[in-house]
């Protein structure tokens, strides 16, 4: 998820994934990918902080004997938020899981198709139903300030439950910049740029 030396996000350069590579980019595109990338430079640290948690955790429950309650649920919250913003980067990358031994065998625009097929009528009513559905799971557990069921265990249960609500907003973000690119080639709306044009014909 790291930027170029260069400033510009990964987003903006040509994946070496196939559909990534392949689909031309537009003014849209390039702006919400680069917003999806700078979130996730943000959160690509916290796989780090999971990690030093998880080795302290560890050695204080084997050689010290003793358990941090609070330790084991910082794990699953950081991995949950690392998870959900992850969801986004994998549209922005196209990275996620594809049957590929059919996807490679098609042309383009056939893949194109599917894409739009599947953003259209799977992806962006799955991320409408999950978002409405996660605006009063959020609202309520922070009208009553939920805490931890555990002894000893975190406060404030709203604001990783936030990030439900936080993660599919920026997949609806990141499948929003995946259809600007897929219309591009099909319809050519809108408008591909120029360096990538020459795409939208294959």
């Amino acid at each position: 998820m790291a930027s170029d030396p260069g400033g510009a996000t990964s987003a903006s350069r040509e994946y070496d994934i196939s559909g990534a590579r392949e689909l031309p980019r537009t003014h849209l595109s390039i702006l919400l990918d680069r917003g999806v990338e700078k979130v996730g430079d943000i959160v690509s640290w916290l796989w780090l902080i999971l990690v030093g948690i998880i080795v302290v955790n560890v050695t204080m429950r084997y050689l010290f004997g003793e358990g941090r309650i609070e330790f084991e649920e910082l794990q699953w919250h950081f991995y949950a938020v690392g998870f959900l913003v992850g969801l986004s980067y994998c549209v922005v990358s196209d990275t996620h899981v594809r049957v590929d031994v059919l996807h490679t065998g098609f042309s383009l625009r056939k893949k194109a198709w599917i894409e739009l097929f599947g953003i259209l009528f799977f992806l962006l009513p799955f991320i409408i139903l999950v978002v409405n559905y996660a605006v009063p799971f959020v609202i309520r557990s922070w009208e009553m300030n939920e805490i931890s069921d555990a002894p000893g265990g975190l406060p404030y249960r709203w604001a990783i439950k936030s990030f439900l609500f936080f993660g599919f907003v920026l997949l609806l973000v990141a499948a929003v910049a995946r259809l600007s690119r897929v219309t591009a080639l099909l319809f050519r709306f809108p408008r591909p740029l120029s360096s990538d044009r020459g795409r939208t014909g294959r």
